[in-house]
């Protein structure tokens, strides 16, 4: 219901909000309570910090497709007249992967070269669900790697070259570069006594 609230006040002041679902990295909470999801299977912890983590979604497998779309499905249904479904897809480390064999099955199975065609297979899987419900995905710049999904839209954060490179490609970009766009950095210079920051001092 808190989210209904939000959408019905969204809409009432002509905002869309586009709802972010992050897959196949970020999921250290996930994988906590659904270890089967994970390349090794057991003893994630919920991360109290932000950052990156060698844990991700198994590509591999099936088990994993069939949660995502369960979970988009509800996301769809709270979020009606989102367009845009957000899936992330930064900060994938493929380590796990590599050492995975369901995922190395899958890249011998289909044909792929190597993890980072392994991370477009997967976007490409997500986002073949959300335009069958007539939705649309967008992620972070890391999507192009291996192969950008036919009919994805890109936000470029680490930088304006993956946005550029998206869009003379002939996909729909949002320019967010960190060093522009973001309010994470440090406020002064004193940063001893600032609560903790992502960036340093601009």
């Amino acid at each position: 219901d808190e989210v209904r609230e939000i959408v019905a006040y969204a809409e009432a002041r002509h905002i869309k909000i586009v709802p972010e679902i992050e897959m196949p990295g970020h999921t250290a909470a996930v994988l906590a309570a659904y270890p089967h999801l994970g390349c090794v299977g057991k003893d994630y912890n919920v991360k109290c910090y932000w950052g990156v983590d060698y844990e991700v979604f198994c590509a591999g497998n099936e088990d994993t497709f069939e949660f995502l779309q369960d979970v988009l499905s509800e996301v769809m249904k709270l979020f009606p007249n989102s367009e845009f479904i957000h899936i992330g897809g930064d900060e994938c480390p493929k380590k796990r992967w590599r050492e995975c064999p369901k995922c190395q099955r899958r890249i011998k199975e289909q044909g792929l070269d190597n993890e980072k065609s392994l991370q477009s297979y997967f976007i490409r899987r997500i986002e073949t669900f959300l335009n069958a419900h007539g939705r649309r995905l967008i992620g972070w710049d890391e999507i192009l790697e291996g192969g950008l999904a036919p009919n994805a839209a890109v936000m470029s954060w680490r930088g304006t070259e993956g946005g550029i490179e998206a869009a003379q490609s002939g996909h729909e970009v949002v320019m967010t570069p960190t060093s522009h766009c973001y309010l994470d950095y440090y406020q002064t210079l004193d940063t001893d006594n600032e609560p903790p920051a992502i960036g340093g001092h601009l």
